[in-house]
């Protein structure tokens, strides 16, 4: 088969990426939407905890272990292609998430599902990369960025809403409508693009699924299994798998991820920063969930619209800061960003104390808001401006994996933590459980809430010092090949006039 191009007149990206956001906001609310409906799917499906717990991990672990492939698949098959059959995928598994009737069935179609999201993530920043010119690369970045950021603060506000109006199921059914109209969407509006024909690395997918696999799995439920040795071992093999598939992709002429991408080192550096900013993302919305719920008596739909400030600042701010980036060099956007989201985790830090009013809580939000704004964008256009087309979809896919590994290491850190300072902080928990931790947080006798505030307070602090080592990477950036031939030609105009 020829490679294939579009040969119609030139039109503008904007309504395709557009387009592509409805999907991708969609699969990126959805990682954090389930959290809020715990307690109704528990009861109305008579499930135990740790089935419960893996309505969400199923979705993490099928969205996060294939991308690597996904990405991959974009460059081989076309990004518009493998886009809509994962957003296919992704809404009928909705639809099958809505009508089952049992935990067991509802844990199987988040799997789909997140099979789902994963064939269409990498292709979101893939269009980009291959349809924007450079000039305005950045501020389709800002959007992308907007949407990422948005996405993961809008979940639990858009779930409490939901189950608390229509019931758990419609935090799923929602999806059905909104699927169809992106399906079409992306249709008519985003394009073919020239596909690259070549042989596709099976071994490489062998190990890099086997690999990622035990490594997500094993991070992911380590604390369910109380970090046995058996988790151990997985993270072990998991590690020398993909040691392996690395040596792999040295070797063979066609590799599922060419090691040149890493050649690269604005791609290898924000590849570092979106790692830690996915930790700390992930990590720092456990803790300020429970001080608000356990100590300012917030509801868990109340709990949620205390970061609908951030969410909406982050959101307006976005769009403007996607302009900058085609201008101004990356290292200083990001490391605005990359330090007022540590510095808004600090703040709460400091203000994390049983008799806070809830707007002293605001404001540091709305930093960690302004921040956010900061670094989703100007870290994904950094880590793919300069990589030719045939590569954009890999190294989307190895982005997408990193911020995803960031995130499932960020979840399971925080659990150890939290349970740590939980028992050193709350009265009678020495040698035992910590009270909390049997009432529930949303049931805390007064009496406790000086020593719960203090230990989500110490908390925090984990994340906050994690994207700090992602700002010394940032700091690190060169200025991008586009930006620095833009400044080139710019200064012998300069001596001429």
């Amino acid at each position: 088969m020829a490679e294939r191009a579009v040969t119609a007149a030139p039109r503008s990206p904007w309504p395709a990426l557009w387009a592509l956001v409805i999907g991708f906001f969609m699969i990126l609310v959805d990682v954090t939407i389930v959290s809020i409906a715990t307690p109704s799917i528990m009861t109305e499906l008579n499930a135990d905890v740790p089935s419960v717990v893996w309505v969400s991990s199923a979705y993490l672990l099928t969205y996060a272990v294939p991308l690597l492939i996904t990405g991959r698949m974009g460059d081989r098959f076309g990004p518009r292609r493998v886009y809509l059959v994962g957003l296919a995928i992704f809404t009928l598994a909705s639809l099958w998430c809505g009508l089952t009737a049992s935990i067991e069935g509802l844990i199987a179609a988040r799997a789909v599902q997140g099979v789902g999201a994963a064939l269409m993530t990498p292709q979101t920043m893939a269009v980009i990369n291959r349809t924007f010119p450079q000039e305005s690369r950045g501020a389709a970045m800002g959007l992308w960025g907007a949407t990422a950021g948005v996405a993961t603060l809008v979940g639990p506000l858009l779930g409490g809403v939901l189950v608390d109006g229509l019931g758990w199921e419609w935090i799923f059914f929602v999806n059905v409508p909104v699927g169809v109209v992106g399906m079409i969407a992306a249709w008519r509006l985003v394009p073919e693009l020239e596909t690259h024909v070549r042989k596709f690395d099976w071994i490489g997918v062998g190990l890099s699924a086997v690999g990622m696999f035990l490594l997500v799995f094993a991070i992911q439920e380590g604390q369910s299994y109380d970090w046995n040795g058996v988790i151990w071992t997985m993270i072990a093999a998991g590690v020398v798998v993909m040691s392996v598939f690395v040596l792999w992709q040295r070797r063979t002429p066609e590799p599922l991820v060419s090691l040149d991408l890493f050649r690269d080192r604005n791609f290898s550096l924000a590849n570092a920063a979106i790692t830690t900013v996915g930790f700390s993302v992930t990590a720092s919305a456990f803790p300020l969930t429970f001080y608000a719920q356990g100590v300012l008596g917030l509801s868990p739909t109340g709990a949620a619209l205390l970061t609908a400030p951030m969410a909406i600042l982050s959101g307006l701010i976005a769009q403007p800061v996607g302009r900058l980036i085609d201008r101004v060099h990356p290292r200083w956007i990001a490391g605005f960003g990359m330090l007022a989201m540590p510095a808004g985790m600090f703040w709460l830090a400091a203000v994390m104390r049983a008799d806070t009013p809830i707007w002293a809580v605001i404001l540091p939000t709305l930093l960690l808001g302004i921040g956010n704004a900061f670094v989703w964008g100007p870290l994904a256009t950094t880590a793919t401006r300069n990589l030719p087309p045939q590569y954009a979809g890999a190294g989307a896919g190895v982005y997408n994996t990193t911020r995803q590994i960031g995130s499932t290491l960020g979840s399971a850190a925080i659990a150890v933590l939290i349970a740590a300072q939980l028992a050193a902080n709350l009265p009678g928990s020495s040698g035992g459980g910590a009270p909390a931790e049997a009432m529930g947080v949303t049931h805390l006798p007064e009496f406790l809430h000086e020593g719960f505030a203090t230990a989500m307070s110490h908390s925090i602090l984990l994340p906050a010092a994690v994207q700090l080592l992602g700002f010394v990477a940032v700091v690190a950036f060169r200025l991008p090949i586009a930006l620095a031939a833009r400044k080139a030609t710019r200064t012998p105009d300069a001596a001429v006039g």
